[in-house]
Parts: structure tokens; C-alpha cells; sequence
């Protein structure tokens, strides 16, 4: 794919992701007991299109974005990042610098937001040169930054106390996972008198698999009391649990399916911390993800090279000629396409695709797209070396290119060890392209077995290979194999239903708060 000038290439995608809005009603839909409008500000280290390492950002800046077309006054603060001003180098700052007590030392802190007028959240950004003008957002070369636990505690501590200045009046603080869950610590145990305005605290849960675990002499650096460090808070088998402190701390919380609600509160699925989410009872609900449809419609999506719909399908066949090109394959309509794309990590079921020594032997295509562990993306590469007209790989990861692979392959693989929620599977189904997932959490709630894609249960390569033989033996019958696609393309996997429901949680949250 060829190289775009970024600030063009955010513009452009800003327009395609931003929802249609309808008149905002005279009567915010969040309000307080006593009648006062409740503004709803989302802390988060990713966020589209300033930064972005997987579905984190997507999910949180398509959810703020449907939350301000339905009324809602909404705002989201992340980290000003290297990438953020790669993205847009107009920023404006606002107000003053401001000092930030962490620990022994105190730092500072400036606030900036995106220039001009804007009808789509405000969205604001922390500065501190040392520890985020960086490569990277976590780490570089898949190793983490050693100061992580500082950084992100500085981060979610000036984001806290930054609140009263960006957002008059009530509000509702909506942390996403642990790099931000110390911000509802800061908010009740260190901060809470100095707001003349009530805050309630929302966290969600994106993937329970990474929850910030850090050495206890962490404690002092991150300015919080020893008294914290217990095991109903923040202590976690001898550790500092970064996402346990926000889950003891916080009014509600979320997760990004109803499946991965339950499976979070069973041993297997909760990480070590399944007790907590046992502990939450029916304060942890369950909200499935969703995406921005106009977006992601193969109908009139402007990256892919030919559009088409479930009335007429021709142009899925251009599509998959183009995908065959742009990975050096040859171009053969009735051989069967597979696609993958996302991170390369153990996550996604890597694993099972590499051990299924059967299916990749058959007379099938495959092309990859993303990076991730070395170990992986090593493997796809010796891979698609030794079988170069039927293996694909590439590991620079693009929108373009994640859109053209949608509308090119014909089957979609997604067998993931856990998938919290997922949203390329819901992409594929847009696109006609059956998935074929493991019948864990949001794969479980959006993928259903032989009308819309395929599923399995073990997490085995003889599993995943049963459930692809399936799909292929669909994928040789025409009439079969269009009705699996044409309903996955009708499914509605819109944000407009999430935010209904994010809505109720947050009036049920903000009543608590309030109440307490």
C-alpha cells in the first residue's frame, strides 16, 4: 500500500468514522437525582486515530463518538503520545501547566486538545515529554517501558486532577482497562473532597488477560498509602494489581460482552481474578462492542476495489482477485481464500493455525496480515517462503489493507484462546466473510455455527481443522454457502445498541455514586 500523509489520512477517517447525528434532544440524556446534567469523560491509553496498538482504541473512540451523537456530553482524555501529534500537530494548549504530587517527586503537567471547532467530543491530552513522547505506547521491540507503572499512575492521576478544569459540573469518570484503573484509586482514596461537583466511576474491562501487575515498592513511587496495599484492593498474590485497585474502587463495572461477563467470574476466565468479579455481582454487566457500520459497508466503502451488497455480489469476486495481487498469490476465483488479520499474538489462536498441518496443506490460500511475537510473525514468513503461491504475509498493518482483506477472503479465521469481545468478526460477517471462531466470549455472542460462520469449543488443532472442513464442505455448496454469508451481512452489530445500553448502566452507576 502506498504511504499517506497522516494528518490527510486522520481527516479522511475521521469523516468515515464519524456517526450520523440526529438533533440532540433539549433534555441531556444523563442527569443527576436533582436534575443536573452529568457529562461523561473517558480516560484511556488508546484512542482512533491518535494511538492505537489493537481494539482498545477503536472500541473507545467509537463508543464516545455514538455517545455524542445520542446527546450525551462526552469528552475523552489519553496520553499525548509521539503518535498524537504525528496525527495532528495543531494542538492548542489549555490553561496552565499544573503540578501533579507523585510519590516523592512532582511533576508537570500540561493539557492540550484537538484545534478548531468540532460538532464530536472534545478530546484532551496529557503531556509530559519524558515519559510520552516515545516510539511506542507500551514499550519498544515487545518490551515493555520499565517505568509503565509510573507513567500510566502519573497519567491517570493528572487526568484526575485536571477533571474540575476541563468539565464543569457532575461527572462520570469511564476508565478503560488497568493503564487507566488508577484514576478511579486517585478519585476516591487521595482526591475525592477537593470536586464541588459529584464523580462517579465507571471502568471497563477490555482484556482481562493484561491487568498491570507491578512490584509492591510501587506503592510509594505512585504517591498511594501502604494501607491500599491489601487484599481487597490493590494486593494481588504478593503484587500491586493495577486493574484490581480500579474494580475495588469503581461505582460499576463493564466488560465488552454478556459472555465475557460470566466468563470472567468463573477460575478458567478470570485471570486470578474471579473472586472480584464474583465480588461486583450485578454490578458487572456485560456490553457487547460494536462497530461503526457506514464504515464498514462493502456497499459503499471507498477502500475496497469494488463495492458490493447482498443483492448483488460480483464485486466480492474483484475484490478477491485484488487481495490475491496485493499478496503476490495467483489469481484463482474457485480456490478457497483465508484471511486473518490483527495482532500476532498468542491471544489469537496462532497456535492452532500453525499445528493444522492438514488444512495447511490443502489446496487453499491464506494471507495475513498484522504483527505481533517475534516467534509468530517469524513462522508466518518461513511459511508463506516455503509455500509462496499459497501463503501471504504482511506484517505492516494498515486500514486500507484491513478493508481490502475483509472484501477478499472468503473465510475468516478468529480462533482465539479468549476474545473478551472482538471486532473483526463482526467486520467479516459484514463483508461475506464467514468467520470461524472459537465459541468463547464475544465470538460467542456475535458468531452463530453454521448460519452466520462456523464454531468450535476445545482449544485443539483437531477442533479448529473439524470446524474448517465444515466450512469448506458449506464453501463447495453455492446455495449454502451465499445464504451463511447474506445473513452475516444483515446482522446489526451497530454502536447505536451499545450506547442504549451503557446508558442505563451509567444512570444505575451515577444513582449509586450519588446515593452513597
Amino acid at each position: 500500500p502506498g504511504t499517506t500523509h497522516p494528518r490527510r489520512e486522520a481527516d479522511r477517517m475521521a469523516t468515515i468514522h464519524q456517526p450520523a447525528r440526529e438533533p440532540a434532544s433539549s433534555s441531556p440524556p444523563l442527569r443527576t437525582a436533582a436534575g443536573q446534567t452529568v457529562s461523561v469523560v473517558h480516560v484511556t491509553a488508546e484512542y482512533y486515530p491518535y494511538a492505537r496498538t489493537g481494539g482498545l482504541a477503536e472500541a473507545v473512540s467509537g463508543l464516545t463518538n455514538f455517545q455524542r451523537a445520542a446527546g450525551l456530553n462526552v469528552a475523552a482524555i489519553l496520553p499525548l503520545y509521539r503518535t498524537v501529534r504525528d496525527v495532528d500537530p495543531d494542538l492548542e494548549p489549555v490553561g496552565q501547566p499544573f503540578m501533579v504530587p507523585l510519590g516523592s517527586h512532582t511533576e508537570e503537567a500540561r493539557v492540550f486538545r484537538v484545534a478548531g471547532p468540532s460538532s464530536g467530543p472534545q478530546v484532551f491530552f496529557i503531556e509530559h515529554l519524558d515519559y510520552f513522547n516515545r516510539p511506542g505506547i507500551y514499550g519498544e521491540n515487545a518490551i515493555d517501558y520499565p517505568d509503565n507503572a509510573r507513567r500510566f499512575a502519573f497519567f491517570a492521576l493528572a487526568a484526575v486532577t485536571a477533571l474540575p478544569r476541563l468539565v464543569p459540573g457532575p461527572v462520570l469518570l469511564h476508565a478503560h482497562d488497568w493503564h487507566t484503573a488508577l484514576a478511579l484509586v486517585y478519585l476516591r482514596a487521595i482526591l475525592g473532597e477537593r470536586y464541588s461537583a459529584p464523580v462517579t466511576g465507571v471502568l471497563s474491562v477490555h482484556n482481562p488477560g493484561y491487568q498491570g501487575h507491578f512490584p509492591p515498592d510501587v506503592m510509594p513511587q505512585i504517591g498511594l498509602p501502604w494501607e491500599l496495599y491489601n487484599w481487597r484492593q490493590l494486593e494481588w498474590y504478593g503484587k500491586v494489581n493495577f486493574l484490581k485497585g480500579g474494580l475495588a474502587f469503581a461505582d460499576f463495572v463493564t466488560t465488552v460482552s454478556p459472555t465475557q461477563a460470566e466468563e470472567l467470574r468463573t477460575p478458567g476466565g478470570g485471570f486470578g481474578l474471579h473472586d472480584v468479579f464474583i465480588w461486583l455481582a450485578d454490578r458487572l454487566v456485560g456490553v457487547l462492542n460494536g462497530i461503526d457500520q457506514r464504515a464498514w459497508d462493502p456497499a459503499i466503502d471507498r477502500q475496497i476495489t469494488a463495492q458490493y451488497s447482498t443483492e448483488n455480489l460480483e464485486g466480492k469476486r474483484r475484490c478477491k482477485a485484488a487481495l490475491q495481487r496485493s499478496f503476490g498469490l495467483p489469481q484463482r476465483r474457485k480456490v478457497p481464500l483465508f484471511g486473518m488479520t490483527g495482532r500476532m499474538v498468542t491471544q489469537k489462536g496462532l497456535d492452532l493455525i500453525l499445528q493444522s498441518d492438514e488444512l495447511l496443506a490443502m489446496d487453499a490460500q491464506f494471507v495475513f496480515l498484522g504483527s505481533g511475537e517475534q516467534k509468530y510473525e517469524t513462522a508466518l514468513v518461513e511459511l508463506a517462503s516455503s509455500a509462496p503461491d499459497r501463503v501471504g504475509v504482511q506484517l505492516d498493518f494498515t486500514d486500507r489493507l484491513e478493508h481490502r482483506l475483509m472484501a477478499g477472503a472468503d473465510l475468516f479465521l478468529m480462533p482465539s484462546l479468549y476474545e473478551p469481545c472482538g471486532l473483526t468478526q463482526m467486520r467479516a460477517q459484514r463483508y461475506g466473510s464467514p468467520p470461524i471462531v472459537r465459541h468463547v466470549g464475544g465470538l460467542a455472542d456475535t458468531v452463530d455455527d453454521g448460519i452466520t460462520g462456523f464454531a468450535f469449543d476445545p482449544y485443539t488443532a483437531d477442533a479448529f481443522q473439524e470446524a474448517t472442513f465444515r466450512a469448506l464442505d458449506c464453501f463447495a455448496h453455492q446455495s449454502k454457502w451465499l445464504s451463511i454469508m447474506r445473513q452475516g451481512m444483515a446482522r446489526d452489530f451497530s454502536w447505536e445498541r451499545s450506547v442504549a445500553t451503557y446508558l442505563d448502566v451509567y444512570r444505575r452507576a451515577v444513582a449509586r455514586s450519588t446515593a452513597s
